[in-house]
């Protein structure tokens, strides 16, 4: 069954770089095992998606720097929201209004995110 990623870009895959310091996006260091494991998962057929936090203003930056370091991928999202305080809610597994529900009553948000580094 093939898999739809998801993947966040700074803190996830390299170092975590605040939109307003460009330069050093050109010049991030890759995470051990994280080029390898992503190319994995494309090669296995999966999705591959970045979910960034940076700007259609860093497009360029961004596709520059993950095609130097080798990585494949199938798209990026820049504008993710900042600051991890986000939701997603999908009708796969579990209906909205459910998850809605939920959350409402204080439930974490469910996960299965799959850490690339320990913290």
């Amino acid at each position: 069954m093939t898999k739809n990623y998801l993947i966040d870009i700074d803190g996830t895959v390299c170092d975590d770089i605040p939109n307003e310091e460009v330069e050093r996006m050109r010049t991030a260091k890759v995470f051990p095992g994280v080029l390898e494991r992503i190319n994995t998962w494309y090669e296995q057929g999966h999705m591959i998606t970045f979910f960034t936090s940076r700007t259609e203003e860093h497009r360029q930056y961004t596709e520059e720097w993950l095609e130097r370091h080798g990585f494949k991928y199938h798209s990026i999202l820049f504008g993710k929201p900042r600051g991890g305080n986000y939701y997603w809610i999908d009708n796969h597994m579990q209906g909205a209004a459910r998850s809605i529900k939920a959350l409402d009553k204080g439930a974490s948000a469910p996960s299965r995110l799959l850490p690339f580094r320990k913290r």
